[in-house]
């Protein structure tokens, strides 16, 4: 069973930097794409949005609110481990953040983090 940890958030004021890792619990071979999705704080639709994504080759694509502040990056060397990088973060960048990664393995399988806080008091 894999197990994704996540890990580095926490409270940080306005415009301060804050890089959140999610560490799996073994190396993950045939990984489709990366991503981290947030959720708002009293979004009545319950739903996950995405903030950063990175396919299989190394595109990657970002949500308009973190372009050019947050980056995604992950290491596969040993156990996989999937970063991102929150420069500039706004008031609005609160929320709870979940690491995921697509795995192949003759369907599509996925692996969630179980989300991690971040406060950023203006």
């Amino acid at each position: 069973q894999v197990q994704l940890v996540e890990s580095g958030g926490g409270p940080v004021q306005a415009g301060g930097s804050l890089t959140l890792s999610c560490a799996a619990s073994v190396k993950i071979t045939s990984i489709n794409s990366i991503g981290w999705y947030r959720q708002i704080p009293g979004n009545q639709r319950d739903q996950r949005e995405l903030v950063a994504h990175m396919d299989g080759k190394g595109a990657t694509n970002y949500a308009d609110a973190v372009k050019g502040r947050f980056v995604i990056s992950f290491d596969n060397s040993e156990n996989t481990e999937v970063y991102l990088r929150m420069n500039n973060l706004k008031h609005e960048d609160t929320a709870v953040y979940y690491c995921d990664i697509e795995h192949w393995s003759g369907k599509r399988v996925d692996f969630w983090g179980q989300g991690i806080q971040v406060t950023v008091s203006s």
